[in-house]
């Protein structure tokens, strides 16, 4: 299991999460983004730089993204397509994005923006607060440990096949 993080757009907040995140389970972690990022200096954590342009940085992810792969993304249309391939998709707020869930999401997100070309101001999202790092620590975390522990079971299996 790799993570991958649509970087542009994540708070440093939560980047800090994902590479103590990464480190303590031994993850890989990927931060994709049209700009130079700074990771902190580790084997697990690297930073990808693409060009600039329209999704390019979620068109590289849907790319190299796998089954079973975590994808940590406001972006619906990109939580979308990782979905489509296998991987599990949460947000920055610890929202986990779901095959039932995000054709409810797309359908939202096209109405607001119908809203907004239409002059309609729907402001933004709030401010992350300090319930939505909670949230999302939790939601990294029992994937992670889940992931651990299948990991773990499969290997049983194996060893009790030999």
């Amino acid at each position: 299991m790799k993570i991958w993080v649509d970087a542009d757009a994540c708070p440093a907040v939560i980047k800090d999460i994902l590479y103590r995140a990464a480190q303590r389970s031994k993850r890989p972690l990927t931060l994709v983004a049209n700009q130079m990022l700074y990771t902190p200096p580790s084997p697990l954590i690297r930073a990808v730089q693409v060009p600039r342009g329209f999704d390019v940085a979620d068109d590289y992810i849907v790319e190299h993204a796998s089954a079973g792969d975590v994808v940590i993304t406001a972006d619906i249309p990109l939580a979308s397509e990782v979905l489509l391939k296998g991987a599990l998709v949460i947000s920055p707020r610890g929202e986990r994005f779901t095959a039932d869930s995000i054709n409810e999401r797309l359908a939202m997100r096209d109405m607001m923006e119908e809203l907004r070309s239409a002059g309609v101001d729907t402001g933004g999202p709030a401010a992350l607060s300090q319930a939505d790092r909670r949230a999302f620590a939790g939601a990294l975390d029992q994937v992670l440990q889940k992931a651990a522990r299948d990991e773990g079971a499969g290997a049983a299996e194996r060893g009790t096949q030999s």
